[in-house]
């Protein structure tokens, strides 16, 4: 199902823009309010799922503390967090679009039949500390105890996250019935096509530049390795899984590397956490958001501090469909608005 979820969410969201009118108000309350109940759920679970995966990861690190371990850890940290103050001019530029939404007047919107919040009951951040802290700790002083912690942990998430996961296409309904009845869908998928485009072009310029610089300014062998990886680059988009296109992405890497072992080693340890689309995707759709709800633009330094919590998050990051945004939400909130 997971690997149909775009398709899902797509036949839902042309559905509505194209039936929504013939669904009556009071049904339509009531789907709002179920996708505000969802939301206040995922923000609700997020620290304990982002807790359980760092935890996990940290065990893994401090049962493999080697040079290639550290070395691996150290290298995707630089290029995830270099790769997203690249987005940061190019949010910008999104930022200074006319992305200007007219909201209807509250008597005009659709208000949601109930608002249950479910409890905030501890910070993001401190779920990413902790189970760093409490991963290293436990994996060094008794590696085989926080195995079976991480065992249980890793079940535990993967029950919330399947839980999130099916409720996904109802969590969109809601939200997309909300900006469909208040008359701002349309205006959302006419005026975000130009931020598709504009991170469309900067993630295929950055990648492009990559393969240009690790082939020492060669054109030919830079469009050469360009095209050996295409084909896990179109698995990847289509099943909306790093770990779906591993397979590809090994035997493009392969073809690339003068050393294919070195490849091999990895790849594995890289797929879920080496997410460079997510690196200019996320925080250039955040701008854009921003500037559609009329949030300050934010400074500089702001951007760098919710660059550095953005890679650490990373490392929680679920291999799912959405695991990325899902984590990065309290992100943010909190240092984006």
């Amino acid at each position: 199902m997971f690997h149909k979820m775009p398709f899902i969410l797509l036949a839902i969201i042309i559905s509505i823009v194209l039936f929504g009118e013939a669904i009556p108000v009071h049904y339509q309350s009531i789907l709002y309010g179920i996708s505000l109940t969802i939301k206040s759920f995922i923000v609700f679970a997020l620290p304990a799922v982002v807790f359980g995966l760092l935890f996990k990861t940290a065990v893994q690190f401090a049962n493999k503390a080697s040079k290639m371990i550290i070395l691996i850890l150290a290298a995707i940290c630089c290029s995830n967090f270099i790769s997203t103050m690249f987005s940061y001019s190019v949010g910008v530029l999104a930022y200074h679009c006319d992305l200007s939404i007219s909201f209807p007047n509250e008597e005009n919107a659709l208000m949601p039949m109930w608002n249950f919040v479910f409890p905030k009951w501890i910070a993001n951040d401190k779920a990413m500390f902790g189970g760093l802290l409490f991963g290293i700790i436990t994996g060094w002083l008794r590696p085989e105890v926080a195995k079976k912690i991480s065992s249980r942990f890793e079940h535990i998430v993967a029950v919330i996250l399947k839980v999130i996961l099916l409720s996904i296409p109802l969590f969109i309904t809601g939200f997309v019935i909300k900006m469909h009845h208040d008359q701002v869908m349309t205006y959302i998928l006419h005026n975000y096509s130009l931020i598709f485009a504009l991170i469309a072009s900067a993630l295929f310029a950055y990648i492009a530049l990559i393969y240009f610089i690790v082939n020492r300014g060669q054109p030919t062998k830079a469009i050469q390795s360009f095209k050996n990886i295409l084909p896990a680059a179109i698995t990847g988009f289509g099943s909306m899984s790093s770990v779906a296109a591993m397979p590809l992405t090994l035997l493009g890497a392969e073809k690339n590397a003068r050393d294919p072992n070195l490849a091999r080693a990895v790849i594995p340890a890289t797929v879920n956490i080496h997410l460079v689309g997510d690196c200019f995707a996320i925080p250039i759709f955040a701008f854009a958001v921003m500037k559609s709800f009329g949030v300050i633009e934010p400074a500089f330094t702001a951007y760098v501090l919710f660059a550095f919590y953005f890679v650490l998050a990373k490392f929680s990051v679920a291999a799912v469909p959405g695991g990325g945004i899902l984590v990065m939400l309290p992100i943010l909130e909190h240092y984006l608005g």
